[in-house]
């Protein structure tokens, strides 16, 4: 079995982000191979900053053996309006259920923060994905030049009280 499809083998802590991991996860940002091509001006230039882990709810996916260890992944959540504004696995952690774990994680967080709906823009690229962790299609963003060239589609995460 290939790693890009081997389910999680060590255990994973999702975390609060701290204002020591923006370059990490700027890092996992501008790496990301998603974004490769025609897509990477999307990303260039772009800044995970200690501003905006401080200003949203931002967790990162970590191997709980590795105390510090290297981020697999991460999200950021804005609760006002309620969307999922970044989600990123690191390319060589894709395929193992990390970006099921943190979907999962947001939409718990999501819940407690009394929210019945999460809105995520996609990537698409990662369209399936969405569909695979139970998003819903609910529209199209329109491309933003010169920072956004193509339309993307818009997923809704219902989120069920308790």
């Amino acid at each position: 079995m290939s790693s890009r499809t081997s389910p999680i083998s060590q255990p994973i802590t999702i975390r609060r982000a701290v204002a020591r991991d923006a370059k990490r996860l700027t890092r996992l940002v501008r790496g990301s191979g998603a974004y490769e091509g025609k897509y990477a001006s999307a990303v260039a230039g772009f800044r995970v900053g200690p501003d905006y882990i401080e200003a949203h709810r931002t967790f990162v996916a970590v191997r709980a053996d590795e105390p510090g260890g290297r981020v697999l992944g991460f999200y950021s959540l804005v609760l006002a309006p309620p969307e999922l504004d970044l989600l990123f696995v690191a390319d060589d952690a894709q395929g193992r259920g990390i970006g099921r774990l943190l979907v999962a994680h947001m939409q718990s967080e999501a819940r407690a923060a009394g929210l019945d709906r999460v809105k995520v823009v996609s990537h698409l690229p990662a369209e399936d994905f969405y569909h695979r962790v139970g998003a819903v299609r609910s529209g199209t963003a329109l491309a933003n030049p010169p920072a956004v060239m193509w339309d993307r589609p818009e997923f809704e995460f219902r989120i069920p009280s308790e």
